[in-house]
């Protein structure tokens, strides 16, 4: 991917923000135990003493998050999903545009597994162009998470709905880039795909 590409996805920064060091689930499970609010937000990330063992993962699989689906939501229509697990079905994704009615309502879903490790400012950035000009850029902050276990297979986040724009100027084809990745930097997946906004479903 082109540099300018890369700076143009970049996700936004809070000033004086500063990443946590990186811990082990173990490290977190011990850490300040008699703290209740710190105890409270591992319990929210499903980390406890031991936690780590139960840990999902395909053996060999180093991967830290695996995105699993990427659904759309439309109000008075069928979900459309997306499987992501797949690399020969992220090849075509980009050579099968995917058709959104003008001025309809949607959300996006995405469902995923984290593995091996706590993930820290989990986001999804997405870059729209029109004809190589960019149209629209959006940055979702999905949150941290502790390592899926047995009883919680994955996660689903639901996104803000949005509205497909309206009007002839809008019609026609558009290019997208999607990216997964954390607080610290680390790029979990991307992928080009392609849509298109018509006046109708069909």
């Amino acid at each position: 991917m082109a540099s300018h590409q890369e700076d143009e996805l970049k996700p936004s920064t809070t000033e004086g923000y500063k990443v946590g060091e990186k811990k082990s689930v173990d490290e977190y499970a011990k850490l300040d135990a008699e703290d209740e609010s710190l105890t409270r937000w591992k319990q929210s990330l499903g980390i406890g003493v031991g936690s780590a063992g139960g840990s999902l993962g395909k053996p060999g699989d180093k991967r830290k998050v695996v995105i699993l689906q990427l659904c759309l939501l439309i109000n008075g229509r069928d979900d459309v999903a997306i499987d992501l697990d797949t690399p020969e079905y992220i090849e075509k994704l980009s050579g099968k545009p995917f058709t959104i009615k003008e001025g309809a309502e949607y959300r996006m879903r995405v469902r995923f597994r984290v593995q091996h490790e706590v993930i820290s400012g989990l986001r999804y950035l997405q870059l729209v162009k029109r004809k190589g000009i960019k149209v629209d850029k959006s940055e979702e902050m999905m949150g941290s998470y502790g390592p899926n276990t047995s009883g919680n297979p994955y996660y689903e986040k639901t996104f803000a709905e949005e509205e497909a724009p309206s009007g002839m100027l809008f019609r026609g084809s558009y290019n997208a880039l999607s990216r997964f990745m954390d607080d610290d930097s680390n790029i979990h997946l991307e992928f080009n795909w392609s849509f298109e906004i018509k006046k109708s479903w069909d």
